[in-house]
């Protein structure tokens, strides 16, 4: 049964819907919650541990919990009893978390115990169902709502999962600041590696009037067993898998060394033939695309899986569900497994106790050791999980060289000394050292006590400025009662006066003549809009900017597509792919002209990734800071990539090859699914074209195509409709399909005529080699290519590829009934005579196997002429 019936069992009748104002009128009891709850887990075949049990009476009694108990002892039950008792008592309740996944894969567990009407999400981009009792939200969404509306919010239970990022430097001050404001609030606070929380106990009682309860417990409920490694990964892992260790996650700490390490397991034998058969049975529908999809499909037939932030969401969820099959024996992956990913292992081994954090390289802190290691062991499958670290490579090697050495020379040190003198392995340049005695102390080691990061901002006091009351004395409380040293408080009070001067010199703050009921003596001059500074914060920015531009001009689309791409965070990973071409194309260029080394080099050093418009957007950039000072928390960050690609006339996987990206798809796919959802949300109906609206329509679809659920995840969410999306099985997953390309026509009408514009750009550079690998299927190989340059070339000097060279007149579409189109894209010549053509036919159903445009050129030249080797 639901967990609602539990509360009142007339609500399982659908028409008795769960309702708030009933049970704020007449909420249930202490006692009458903590049986309601017990006797659903008695319903579920499941009993309390002894720390659940704890937990789950402090929270039915009214108190705040502050939960650390190890990985795998149920801290979610306890989170589920925490919004169980904020519904029987008519109050809303908020889970946080620290990044979207987590917050997505509860947000499905709570509508299946509570019931998707219960239940809702709102995240930066979007929300479904965000007036439900129970919402689940980032630390941030939570953090400004709380600045915006303090003890008037109506939050009444917090749960914050993974409370230890309480301590991260970037984002720490979202888990503070509702410590600091919600005094009605009813608090559980969880994490497996929390250190000393006596200061937490303290504060939240005072905060909230309500005793604090510290429920810990070191017993897990599936043991640890911990062991160092003086042997190969490859020997270790087949030892593992041989004797019934697995799976095992193998964790490194960066996505070229998980994927290195994934490849070079495929020389281990760890599948049955029965197994292997059942893993090409289970996905023999799924779709892989070419480059990295192509590896991962070789990987995954073997029993060995990929898993990181770089790949497409599809490839992680395919790992994730065999994982849970257990189909797969070995998954590679980087440290990202200690944030609550759904990857269920029985082993971890840790590559390395060494890491290196943005800045430096350092040993790891106990925390993110027991982070990591907690992770092993399955509930319901395992009796005990197994941790094992490696030693280092030059130590395992050097331990090699020795024991041959002595088992030549047996004790004859003089001998062994000169036998392997100049043989030892030295570590690696920059390298931190790790040994066993390391490993010995991180497994004793308790958790470093978490360290307050709170910060103020420009976004923070324009939220604390939209509060009711006097704004003035919450930041005055918030600066001076947050968890900083006294000498962090003052320096952070300055910078608040100093923002404020800011806000009140630019016109957006003014003081009051005199003061309100309230206390109030600032009001804001301008209306910020909704979710500000959770969504794209150069938003607005961009909304000004748009007005910059000529809607007339040819090339008004790709502009405007500039403007929103200057406002998206960095793809580090695709820039510098961008860069690194720029400049290797740059170095062939001057070389083949005979330039000398050092000249070249020097030139080169002064070339970056492609930036449009970026003069115009930075001067833009300057004068809006004037009245908008806040924004200069935030950079502008012109760069090409949604451009680049259309301009390019390239597909997803066209791109990836062309720079390169195979093992950064997934962050491709996630920053061309931001530009979309800024592109939708930022440009109003007055500031679009038929042009951009292609351009939308066509990045749309392209998504699609590669991996369609961030798109219609999304799509729902902002649809209205409140249904939660679905929670996905292995069967659902490999049953998916990205909806037929032709079908959206408007996007496939820009693919085919991106695909022929390419041909046109290559044609006018006269790179008749690459349009004879585009299209040597139809006949049309390099010498055909090169006898239809000849002959333009006898007529016209050049051939125009600008804006206005690409517009969509110039290609013409006949829609025949047969299954494909007949398409004349005509060439712009000096003279704009547009004599000069390329026919070709577009197969529709092969387009849609393909999920992209398959075009066979059909003639290319003047139309008396019949074109250079007339029909294919």
């Amino acid at each position: 049964m639901r967990l609602l019936e539990a509360l009142e069992p007339s609500l399982a009748d659908s028409a008795h819907p769960y309702d708030r104002g009933d049970f704020a009128s007449n909420p249930l009891s202490d006692e009458e919650i903590y049986e309601g709850f017990t006797r659903w887990i008695a319903s579920r075949d499941m009993e309390l541990y002894p720390a659940q049990d704890e937990a789950v009476l402090e929270l039915s009694s009214g108190a705040n919990v502050i939960l650390a108990t190890p990985t795998g002892s149920g801290k979610s039950t306890v989170a589920v009893a925490a919004h169980f008792a904020g519904l029987a008592t008519g109050q809303r309740s908020y889970y946080t978390a620290p990044i979207k996944a987590l917050v997505s894969e509860k947000f499905f567990d709570l509508c299946a115990i509570f019931g998707p009407e219960n239940v809702g999400m709102i995240t930066g981009d979007s929300s479904v169902n965000a007036h439900a009792p129970i919402v689940c939200c980032t630390a941030e969404i939570l953090a400004n709502l709380v600045l915006r509306e303090g003890e008037g919010a109506d939050v009444c239970q917090v749960v914050m999962d993974e409370f230890h990022f309480y301590a991260d430097p970037q984002r720490g001050w979202a888990w503070q600041v509702p410590l600091l404001e919600l005094p009605q609030a009813q608090f559980l606070l969880m994490s497996a590696t929390l250190g000393d929380v006596s200061r937490f106990e303290e504060e939240l009682t005072e905060l909230t009037g309500r005793p604090t309860a510290y429920v810990t417990s070191t017993e897990r409920p599936i043991p640890l067993h911990y062991y160092y490694s003086e042997e190969p990964v490859h020997e270790a892992l087949e030892d593992l898998v041989k004797t019934g260790q697995a799976p095992v996650y193998v964790v490194h700490f960066s996505q070229l060394q998980a994927m290195d390490q994934a490849q070079a397991l495929m020389s281990i034998n760890v599948l049955t033939r029965e197994e292997k058969d059942r893993v090409n049975e289970v996905i023999a529908g799924f779709r892989f695309a070419t480059g990295f999809g192509k590896v991962l499909s070789r990987l995954v037939r073997h029993g060995i899986g990929v898993h990181h932030a770089g790949m497409l969401p599809k490839y992680r969820r395919l790992v994730e569900q065999l994982a849970q099959t257990g189909l797969l024996k070995v998954i590679c992956g980087t440290d990202t497994l200690g944030v609550g990913i759904n990857v269920p292992i029985r082993t971890v081994l840790i590559t390395a106790l060494s890491k290196f954090d943005g800045e430096r390289t350092r040993r790891l802190k106990a925390r993110e050791f027991h982070q990591i290691a907690g992770r092993a062991g399955r509930a319901g499958f395992d009796t005990a999980g197994t941790v094992v670290v490696q030693a280092p490579e030059h130590d395992i090697e050097n331990a090699k060289i020795m024991e041959r050495a002595r088992t030549k020379f047996g004790d004859d040190e003089k001998k062994i000394t000169q036998s392997t003198r100049g043989k030892k392995k030295k570590p690696p340049q920059g390298f931190v050292a790790w040994s066993r005695k390391t490993f010995e102390q991180l497994v004793q080691a308790s958790p470093e006590p978490l360290t307050s990061s709170f910060t103020v901002t420009h976004s923070m006091l324009l939220n604390l400025l939209e509060r009711p009351g006097d704004p003035l004395a919450a930041a005055r409380r918030l600066l001076t009662e947050n968890h900083e040293p006294a000498v962090r408080q003052r320096r952070l009070v300055l910078k608040a006066l100093g923002i404020l001067r800011e806000l009140l010199a630019a016109g957006i703050v003014e003081r009051l003549a005199e003061p309100e009921e309230d206390g109030r003596t600032l009001r804001m001059t301008v209306q910020l809009q909704e979710n500000f500074a959770l969504n794209q914060p150069l938003s607005p920015f961009a909304l000004a900017a748009l007005t910059l531009l000529d809607p007339e001009d040819p090339g008004y689309a790709l502009d405007a597509v500039s403007v929103i791409e200057a406002t998206l965070e960095k793809p580090r990973q695709v820039l510098t792919a961008q860069e690194r071409k720029v400049r290797g194309e740059e170095i062939g260029r001057l070389k083949a002209e005979g330039v000398d080394y050092a000249e070249r080099m020097n030139i080169v050093d002064e070339m970056t990734y492609p930036q449009p418009l970026a003069e115009l957007l930075e001067q833009a950039f300057e004068t809006y800071r004037g009245d908008a000072p806040w924004i200069a928390e935030f950079e502008l960050a012109p760069k090409s990539i949604v451009r680049d690609m259309y301009e390019r006339a390239m597909g997803f996987g066209d791109y990836v090859q062309h720079y390169q990206l195979a093992r950064s798809e997934g962050i491709l796919l996630r920053y061309l699914s931001d530009a979309y959802r800024a592109l939708r949300q930022t440009v109003p109906l007055s500031a679009l074209t038929p042009e951009l609206e292609d351009l939308i329509a066509w990045l749309g679809e392209l998504i699609r195509q590669t991996d369609n659920s961030l798109i219609d995840e999304w799509e729902k969410m902002t649809s209205g409709d409140d249904e939660p999306l679905s929670q996905e099985t292995l069967e659902d997953l490999v049953a998916e399909s990205a909806p037929k390309v032709t079908d959206n026509r408007r996007a496939f009408t820009v693919m085919v005529r991106n695909a022929m514009f390419r041909r046109v750009e290559l044609f006018a550079d006269e790179r008749e080699r690459e349009l004879g690998e585009l299209d040597h299927g139809a006949g049309w190989d390099a010498d055909r290519w090169a006898g239809a340059m000849d002959e333009y070339f006898g007529e016209y000097e050049d051939i125009h590829t600008d804006a206005a060279a690409r517009a969509p007149h110039h290609l013409a579409i006949d829609d025949a009934e047969d299954g494909v189109w007949r398409i004349r894209q005509a060439l712009a010549d000096p003279e704009e005579n547009y004599d000069f053509s390329m026919r070709a036919t577009v197969d529709l159903l092969s387009s849609d196997e393909e999920g992209a445009p398959v075009i066979r050129m059909d003639e290319v030249g003047f139309p008396a002429a019949g074109g250079a080797g007339g029909r294919a």
